[in-house]
C-alpha cells in the first residue's frame, strides 16, 4: 500500500557510517527498489508500471540515457530507474490545498527531499507580485501572463528558455522552434553543466559531439577504460554491458579518485549466479587524483609512440590531421610530472600500458569526472588522441563513449536546443518554416545566470528540471532568479526552483513519461535518443495524475499560439493534435530523421548516422580526425587545502533526492558528509566523526561556505575530498568554468575545512 508523504523534514545532523560495500546490485537492490516503489505506488501499480519500463511497447525510463539491448528482460530497469519511475507514478498529490497551507517562505525552508516527496503537481499555480502563496490559475490565464511579460521585453534576448534532459524530441523541437520564432537563441540546457566539454572536444576532433559506439561495440571490445564515472549509481544498467564484455574476454581499467562498488563487483539480479556470487569487473584500478586524467593519457600516448609497431600508421596517414605537432608535444611528457599530477605509481601506469598494447579494440567511457574541470576539453581531446593513435575510432569494438546522464539530454541537443546553433540547422529551419531565425549566439547556463543577475534577462522559462538546485554558486543563482520579472517552470513535481521565484511565478504541471497522452487525433507517443544515438518511441500507459495536466508539446504549442499570434505561419494547433506532424517536420529539418514516422512506429527504433563510426568519415574543418596538442594542466593545491568533487549519493538522481542513504559508500540517515582520506585527515587534524564547514577559495576572494559536514574517513585519493550536491553547489563560483565549454568546474573545487560551530 502506498504511504503518505512526510509532514516534516527528517533530521540529518547525525549520519551513520559503516564500511563501504565492495559489490553493487543483488538482492539489496531488488529489495530497495520494491520498497520505494510500493511506498509511492502501492503493490499493484508497482507491478503494472515497472514491467513496462524500457520495453519496446512501453515507456522510456525517465532516469539515465543508457541504451536498451535488442533482447530485453521482462524487468529491464535498474534500482535507480525504479526509483525514478516510482517518483513520477506516485499516488501522492500536490493540490491547491497544499499551496494554501504552505506559503512560499515555508517552501523555501524545506529540503529538496521533502519537496520531492510530496507528490505530483495537479493544477497550474500562479504566484502574483507581492503574494505569499501560489494560487490556482487557468491555463488560459497562465499563457496570458507569460505573453504579457514577453511582450513587455525590450528585446527577445531578455528571455531565457531552459531545457532539462527529460523533454521528449517532439517537445524539444517545438520548444526551440518557438524560442527562435520569438527571436532568441537563449536556449541553455542541462548539457551546459555536464557533457558540454565532451561535445566541444569531440566536435573539434572527430566532427560530431556524440559517442561513436554501440552496445555491440562494448561486447566486442578487448579493453574498456571507465574514467571519471560511477555507473553503479548513475547508470546501473551499464554494469550488465560490462559484465557481458568481461564474459567475452574484455579487460576493464577503472580510473577514478574513489573506489566504487559497482565497478568492483556486479551482482546481476537477472541471474541466479549473479545474485549469489556476482562478477568481478575491474582488472586494474587507477586511483587518480582529481584533474590528473590529461596527464595520464598524455604519458600513455608518449609510451605508445615509443613502442615499435604500436601506432596504426595506415589509419593515421589516411584519416588524421595534426599528427606531427601532436607527437612533438606528446614525446615531451615527463614521468615525474605525471606521477605528481596523477598520484599514481610508475608500476600502475606500466600495467595500464601493457593492457592498452594488448588490445586491438579499445573503448573509453567517461562522465562528469572528466567533464567538470577547467581543462576538461583538452583532457577529452587527449583521450581522442589516445584512441586515434591505434585506430580505435570507426572500428567494431572501439571508440569514444561519453555516458550521458539524463534520458533525452542528447536528443534535446539533436533537436536544436543549443545556444550556439550550427548555420546549417538554422538554414534548414528557415527553409521549412518560412521565418528568419536569429543568428547571434544566445546564453548558456552560466551566461543566463549572469544575465539575470545583471538585469539583462527578465523572463526565465524552464522546460523541466530544477535549475536553481542544479546550478553553481547557489547564493548568486538564487539572487539572480529573484531579480526576474517572471519565472515559469514546467514540472511534474515540486522542487527548490518553485520556491525561488521572480516577481511573478508560474508552475505549469505536465504529463510524465509513464502517463497516457490523449490529443485531438487520438493517443500519442513521443520519442527519445539514448546515449548511443538510438531513437525510439515512448508510450505512457497510466491515467494522468490530474485532468488538469497538459503534455509538454501541448504547453509549447498553446504558448506559441498565444505569444506569436496570427503572424506565425507555423501550424501550432496541428502540432498539438498530432505529434506525427511534428515528426514529419523534424524529418525535413534534421539529417538522419528521414522517414521518421515510419521508422519509429511499431519498432525498436533506429540508430542515427555517425560518420566517424559508420565509415571513418570525419566532418571536421580539415575533413579528417584531428590530433590536438595542448599543455598538460592539473589542479595545484595550496598547503592545508583539499580538492573537492561534488557527486551523487546512491539515493539520488541529479537533483532529485529519493532518500538519505548512500548504501554503497556506507552512509545512512544523512547527506551532509565529506569524504576525506585518513592520511589527509591526520595531516589536517580531523577526527572521523568531527564536524567541519567547507569553505571554497577562489580568485575573487568571496567566502563561500557550506556549514556542518560530518568528516568521514574514506579511501579517496590523497589530496581529494568528496561531498554531495546540490548541498555543495554553494561552493562553486559562477566564474569557475571549463575553458571552451564554460561548464562549471564541480570536480575541481579548492576548499579548506574549518571546525564547525555545530561540532
Amino acid at each position: 500500500m502506498a504511504t503518505k508523504p512526510p509532514t516534516g523534514d527528517p533530521v540529518q545532523d547525525a549520519p551513520q557510517v559503516d564500511a563501504p560495500l565492495r559489490a553493487a546490485a543483488g538482492l539489496p537492490a531488488v529489495a530497495h527498489s520494491l520498497k520505494i516503489a510500493q511506498q509511492q505506488m502501492g503493490v499493484r501499480r508497482t507491478a503494472l508500471t515497472l514491467l513496462r519500463v524500457n520495453q519496446k511497447d512501453g515507456f522510456d525510463c525517465p532516469g539515465c540515457a543508457w541504451p536498451e539491448p535488442e533482447h530485453r528482460h521482462k524487468a529491464e530497469f535498474c534500482e535507480n530507474g525504479a526509483k525514478a519511475v516510482a517518483e513520477e507514478a506516485t499516488l501522492r498529490r500536490v493540490t491547491p490545498d497544499f499551496f494554501a497551507a504552505h506559503p512560499v517562505a515555508d517552501l523555501a525552508t524545506r529540503s529538496g527531499y521533502w519537496l520531492g516527496q510530496q507528490g505530483r503537481l495537479t493544477h497550474p499555480m500562479y504566484l502574483a507580485d507581492g503574494a505569499e502563496r501560489y494560487e490556482p490559475v487557468s491555463w488560459e490565464r497562465a499563457f496570458d501572463i507569460i505573453a504579457e511579460e514577453l511582450a513587455a521585453l525590450a528585446s527577445p534576448d531578455e528571455a531565457v528558455f531552459y531545457t532539462s534532459g527529460r523533454t521528449s524530441n517532439e517537445a524539444a523541437f517545438l520548444y526551440q522552434l518557438f524560442a527562435r520564432e520569438f527571436g532568441t537563441n537563449n536556449l541553455p540546457d542541462c548539457s551546459n553543466m555536464c557533457h558540454e566539454s565532451s561535445g566541444s572536444a569531440l566536435t573539434e576532433t572527430i566532427g560530431i559531439g556524440k559517442g561513436s559506439v554501440s552496445l555491440e561495440d562494448l561486447y566486442k571490445s578487448d579493453l574498456i577504460i571507465v574514467a571519471g564515472q560511477n555507473p553503479g549509481t548513475n547508470h546501473p544498467r551499464m554494469l550488465s554491458a560490462l559484465e557481458k564484455a568481461k564474459a567475452n574476454g574484455a579487460k576493464i581499467i577503472t580510473i577514478n579518485p574513489l573506489p566504487e562498488a559497482g565497478l568492483e563487483r556486479f551482482k546481476n539480479p537477472q541471474t541466479p549466479q549473479g545474485m549469489l556470487k556476482g562478477a568481478t569487473l575491474t582488472d586494474l584500478f587507477l586511483q587518480i587524483r582529481l584533474g590528473g586524467d590529461q596527464a595520464l593519457f598524455r604519458l600513455l600516448n608518449k609510451l605508445i609512440l615509443e613502442t615499435e609497431g604500436a601506432v596504426d600508421d595506415a589509419f593515421v596517414e589516411e584519416h588524421t590531421h595534426g599528427y606531427e605537432e601532436f607527437t612533438d608535444t606528446a614525446r615531451a611528457a615527463d614521468w615525474d610530472a605525471t606521477l605528481t599530477a596523477t598520484g599514481l605509481e610508475r608500476a600502475e601506469i606500466e600495467e595500464a600500458l601493457a593492457l592498452v598494447l594488448a588490445s586491438e579494440r579499445t573503448v573509453v567511457c567517461w562522465a562528469m569526472g572528466l567533464t567538470q574541470h577547467k581543462h576538461s576539453v583538452p583532457t577529452i581531446r587527449e583521450v581522442v588522441n589516445f584512441l586515434l593513435l591505434r585506430g580505435n575510432i570507426g572500428r567494431p569494438g572501439a571508440g569514444v563513449c561519453p555516458v550521458r546522464g539524463h534520458s533525452n539530454v542528447q536528443g534535446d541537443r539533436t533537436m536544436g536546443v543549443f545556444e550556439r546553433p550550427a548555420p546549417a540547422f538554422l538554414d534548414a529551419l528557415e527553409k521549412e518554416f518560412g521565418f528568419a531565425p536569429p543568428r547571434v549566439h544566445g546564453f548558456d547556463v552560466v551566461r543566463a545566470i549572469e544575465a539575470l543577475r545583471d538585469g539583462e534577462a527578465k523572463v526565465f522559462f524552464a522546460m523541466g528540471g530544477n535549475f536553481v538546485a542544479a546550478s553553481p554558486d547557489t547564493d548568486v543563482t538564487e539572487a539572480a532568479m529573484r531579480r526576474a520579472a517572471l519565472t515559469v517552470h514546467v514540472s511534474t513535481k515540486l522542487n527548490r526552483s518553485h520556491a525561488v521565484t521572480g516577481a511573478r511565478a508560474l508552475i505549469l504541471p505536465t504529463l510524465g513519461r509513464t502517463e497516457r497522452d490523449l490529443q485531438g487525433s487520438g493517443e500519442q507517443f513521443v520519442t527519445v535518443e539514448d546515449s548511443m544515438s538510438m531513437v525510439h518511441a515512448s508510450r505512457g500507459r497510466l491515467t494522468p495524475a490530474s485532468k488538469h495536466l497538459l503534455s509538454e508539446p501541448a504547453i509549447v504549442a498553446r504558448l506559441a499560439r498565444r505569444v506569436l499570434g496570427e503572424a506565425s505561419r507555423t501550424p501550432w494547433e496541428e502540432f498539438e493534435k498530432d505529434y506525427a506532424t511534428v515528426r514529419d517536420r523534424i524529418a525535413k529539418v534534421i539529417p538522419g530523421f528521414e522517414d521518421f514516422n515510419a521508422r519509429v512506429s511499431g519498432s525498436a527504433g533506429f540508430t542515427l548516422p555517425h560518420g566517424p563510426r559508420d565509415e571513418r568519415r570525419f566532418p571536421t574543418t580539415t575533413g579528417k580526425a584531428n590530433f590536438t596538442a595542448a599543455p598538460v594542466e592539473y589542479p595545484k593545491l595550496p598547503e592545508g587545502r583539499l580538492l573537492l568533487q561534488t557527486l551523487r549519493s546512491h539515493d539520488q538522481y541529479n537533483t532529485t533526492i529519493y532518500g538519505l542513504d548512500d548504501r554503497y559508500r556506507g552512509i545512512r540517515n544523512g547527506r551532509r558528509v565529506v569524504l576525506v582520506s585518513p592520511h589527509d585527515s591526520q595531516a589536517l587534524g580531523l577526527a572521523d566523526g568531527s564536524y567541519v564547514d567547507l569553505v571554497s577559495e577562489w580568485t575573487d576572494g568571496v567566502e563561500r561556505r557550506a556549514p556542518g559536514f560530518r568528516v568521514v574517513h574514506y579511501p579517496t585519493a590523497r589530496g581529494c575530498a568528496a561531498a554531495y550536491y546540490p548541498e555543495t553547489n554553494v561552493l562553486i563560483p559562477l566564474d569557475a568554468t571549463a575553458d571552451t565549454s564554460n561548464t562549471p568546474t564541480s570536480k575541481s573545487v579548492v576548499v579548506r575545512l574549518e571546525q564547525s560551530a555545530t561540532d
